[in-house]
């Protein structure tokens, strides 16, 4: 018996690859396939199952094309409802793998139709559990999400998943190896683990939700208690994985479209696409297209596309670093943006020799803005996450969340010189060019964010509240 997590960072999500006797079941698969297809090529090897714990809402699955490639059907536990052809499975229901078998236990909460395999091994001991987003390490998850189409309140979704958890999970043994489908860092959960496998047993000692002694109020309460918006492109994402999407393999063929400079420009004006920097920061701080929007590749890029541009249709152009155009555009269809229209043919440069305009980004570093704020009380625009700006703020300082920027808008200094910034300066580059979008242009960048002026000795108001550290 073999387990295989497929861990992708950039969206803390665990795909899992699990092989006996010359049999594969895939659970959560990514939606490029070619990693999972090419494992059990190399283990000759067949592909027997598709397993899907619920209808993700943070990244668009490959179970539709994967299923397509190799023929495997698609499993969902009890009360899924997809539009394509598909097992619904019983609780309790068993599917042989080899001489292994996975068995299903309906874990509702999360989602209604979350569901939890357990994978029984050749003696029939139970070895480990695909957890999806009912149980993470460290949380659980978000009972918030499905409200609308279960017609049913957090708290009563939450309810639910107690119940899954002490019915379903907990009884199980705690040497029982429990893989999730997300890790530290997404947006399904509150409170994860930087580990991404854990043991049973341990989990009900650190994993607050798992407490022995917790009644179902407590439970609702803690789980329910602090958890931020989710991101607007969530229902977009569920709606993909339930009714179907473009194979990537198109996506991909549109998207990678070279186009010189004068091409670039007029698809830009005759489509009202938005023009997507993904180089790194420094590169777009030095010069950039005009009302282009920076979002780039070296930070937690697809989750900010999504949070950020919302509407997964939104017709996108990109400005690349060499050679990775095919990337940006697989990190964006994993969210369901397929709408790439194609990529600035030889980068900035090339637009540059064509003679176009370009804009720059002002940027000081964290020494000059204290000294600057020390003669002039200059505003200070905090971009951080709420958590981030409690732990821990410049005095006097603006905070407006990057996700809510849109909101804080009439705030802004009309003239005045303001400073933005971020915990490192890859979110404050973000909000500094969807302000300049805006006509906005009376701002200065620090560059390397929050920490980076607290060392250069920055007056800061300090709580005793935690936040997370971020990008």
């Amino acid at each position: 018996m073999k387990i295989e997590q497929i861990y992708t960072g950039c969206l803390a999500q665990g795909a899992y690859y699990i092989e006996c006797d010359g049999e594969v079941a895939i659970i959560d698969p990514l939606r490029e396939i070619g990693p999972y297809l090419q494992r059990a090529k190399n283990a000759k090897a067949t592909i027997k199952y598709i397993f899907e714990t619920h209808f993700h809402a943070d990244f668009v699955s490959g179970h539709i094309t994967l299923s397509k490639a190799t023929g495997a059907p698609i499993i969902y536990g009890p009360l899924a409802d997809p539009s394509f052809d598909a097992i619904i499975a019983e609780d309790g229901q068993e599917f042989p793998l080899g001489q292994c078998r996975l068995k299903v236990l309906h874990t509702p909460g999360h989602t209604m139709e979350s569901t939890t395999y357990l994978l029984k091994d050749k003696n029939g001991k139970d070895h480990a559990i695909f957890s999806g987003d009912t149980l993470f390490l460290g949380d659980v998850g978000r009972p918030d999400l499905a409200q609308k189409a279960a017609d049913l309140t957090q708290e009563e979704l939450a309810g639910t998943l107690y119940d899954s958890l002490r019915n379903k999970i907990m009884p199980l043994s705690d040497d029982v190896i429990v893989y999730p489908a997300h890790g530290a860092g997404s947006a399904c959960g509150k409170n994860m683990m930087k580990e991404t496998v854990d043991t049973l047993g341990n989990q009900k000692r650190v994993n607050y939700a798992l407490r022995a002694n917790m009644d179902r109020e407590t439970f609702v309460q803690e789980v329910t208690d602090g958890l931020q918006p989710p991101p607007k492109y969530f229902p977009l994402n569920v709606k993909m994985n339930k009714e179907g999407y473009e194979d990537i393999d198109k996506v991909l063929q549109r998207g990678t479209r070279a186009l010189d400079p004068d091409a670039f420009e007029a698809m830009a004006n005759g489509t009202e696409a938005l023009v997507l920097d993904v180089r790194h920061q420094k590169d777009f701080i030095a010069g950039h297209i005009p009302r282009s929007i920076f979002i780039g590749l070296n930070g937690d890029f697809a989750p900010w596309v999504g949070a950020l541009v919302a509407d997964t249709l939104q017709p996108l152009l990109l400005v690349v670093p060499e050679g990775q155009a095919e990337e940006a555009i697989t990190r964006l269809s994993r969210v369901g943006f397929d709408g790439t229209l194609g990529y600035l043919k030889g980068g900035l440069e090339a637009w540059r020799s064509a003679r176009k305009k370009t804009d720059q980004l002002l940027s000081m570093p964290a020494t000059e803005v204290v000294r600057a704020l020390k003669k002039d009380a200059a505003p200070v625009l905090d971009v951080r996450k709420p958590g981030e700006y409690k732990s821990g703020h410049l005095k006097g300082a603006l905070h407006a969340p990057l996700t809510d920027l849109n909101a804080h808008l009439g705030r802004l200094p009309d003239q005045d010189t303001f400073f933005v910034h971020c915990a490192g300066g890859y979110r404050s580059v973000i909000a500094a060019s969807i302000l300049k979008s805006r006509g906005i242009h009376n701002l200065v960048d620090v560059a390397g964010g929050f920490a980076a002026l607290k060392k250069a000795g920055a007056p800061v108001q300090e709580t005793q509240c935690s936040g997370a550290a971020a990008q």
